[in-house]
């Protein structure tokens, strides 16, 4: 039988066929530095890049691609976000408990060299984050709002838009981290409230791993975390003022961007029916667990509620054996603490992990019932 893959949050798998070949191109054919030389093979690499922000800014509904800056993932991205707004000694950021390392360590780091402060808020019974909560945890010296749009473990949709809205209303930069979304679940920028959105390009955008950005509202103006060569204004020993080299110092990684390209638009063609061919999976997904003796499910009941990640573990079996047992029998899930430790406190699962089944575009219902059968002859192994 084929392997089964149900890691795709942490990195979607297969590739499209567009997605290897923009890549091939861009190694042969495109070969050359976008931004730098004027010569028509480096030309010629600078309109992949724009072609890329182009298509990135359609998917997210925002007017201006240059508003896209490009960085190695979404960790790099989310880096830039929180430590570019300037947070220092007497500030104050508003987070989660549902956050990844890669925003959660960013703020320790901050708070334990420049003395930022910072309050995480811990979601409801159905893993998400009371809007107001947000509000009253406001301070005189809040600087930035940040939340994830989906969990990476209990997969809850957390409410952006409302979040957003408060965020507006007080006047203070709103930080999505998009990981797990973009690609996945419909929207445009202005539903999210977003003023920073960071995402990376190898998960359900179907790209390359290495690759990834952040969208910037143009009404900010980030601090950035590296400086170097841009292309632009080399008379000057300065970073360049305008977005988004300001951003982007030194040679983007246009293999990997050509191939996101091809990923967006893959992803974007038909994003409404892939969401719903993802929900009823996620359902069959839910079903079929619940169905087994002794298997606890973590995040909301309903499946349009979350995205297709499914954390879960059965009797007392730790969550990396269950992992171990169902790669031999090639079956690709994720146990442990996903790099998200604050959820896993709140969930009782910190010693023990959870295994983590997420669904991709290239999913098929047969391999959910093959998954679900396994687990039954595993279970009658124990």
């Amino acid at each position: 039988m084929e392997p089964i893959y149900l890691d795709n949050a942490a990195t979607s798998r297969p590739k499209p066929p567009e997605v290897l070949e923009s890549v091939r191109l861009a190694l042969t054919d495109w070969n050359a530095n976008p931004g730098r030389s004027g010569h028509k093979h480096a030309v010629r690499a600078g309109r992949v890049v724009l072609e890329c922000r182009e298509a990135l800014a359609g998917l997210l509904g925002a007017e201006d691609p240059l508003s896209i800056a490009f960085g190695q993932n979404c960790t790099d991205a989310l880096n830039l976000a929180i430590r570019g707004s300037a947070p220092c000694e007497g500030g104050h950021v508003v987070s989660t408990m549902l956050e990844h390392n890669s925003v959660l360590r960013v703020l320790e780091d901050l708070r334990l060299r420049q003395g930022l402060e910072y309050t995480l808020l811990a979601p409801g019974p159905e893993g998400v984050v009371e809007p107001e909560a947000f509000r009253r945890a406001l301070r005189p010296n809040t600087m930035l709002i940040e939340c994830t749009h989906a969990s990476n473990v209990t997969g809850a949709i957390q409410p952006v838009g409302e979040i957003g809205a408060i965020a507006r209303e007080a006047g203070i930069p709103f930080l999505v981290d998009g990981a797990q979304a973009i690609g996945a679940v419909p929207f445009f920028l202005a539903e999210t409230g977003a003023s920073l959105y960071a995402f990376p390009g190898h998960k359900a955008l179907l790209g390359p791993q290495g690759t990834g950005g952040l969208y910037i509202a143009p009404s900010l103006r980030l601090t950035p975390q590296r400086h170097g060569g841009t292309g632009t204004e080399s008379e000057s020993i300065r970073q360049p003022e305008a977005a988004p080299e300001r951003y982007e110092a030194g040679t983007l990684n246009l293999p990997g961007i050509a191939g996101l390209t091809a990923g967006v638009k893959v992803a974007a063609e038909d994003l409404s029916s892939a969401r719903e061919r993802e929900l009823a999976l996620t359902e069959a997904l839910l079903d079929g667990l619940r169905a087994l003796h002794g298997v606890t499910i973590y995040g909301p009941r309903d499946a349009s509620a979350r995205v297709g990640t499914v954390a879960f573990n059965m009797g007392d079996i730790s969550s990396a054996d269950l992992a171990d047992r169902l790669d031999a029998r090639d079956i690709a899930v994720r146990g442990g603490l996903h790099c998200a430790p604050m959820i896993h406190r709140l969930l009782g699962t910190l010693e023990r992990g959870a295994v983590r089944a997420s669904i991709g575009r290239y999913t098929t219902m047969e391999e959910i019932a093959r998954f679900l059968i396994v687990l039954r002859e595993i279970q009658s192994e124990l």
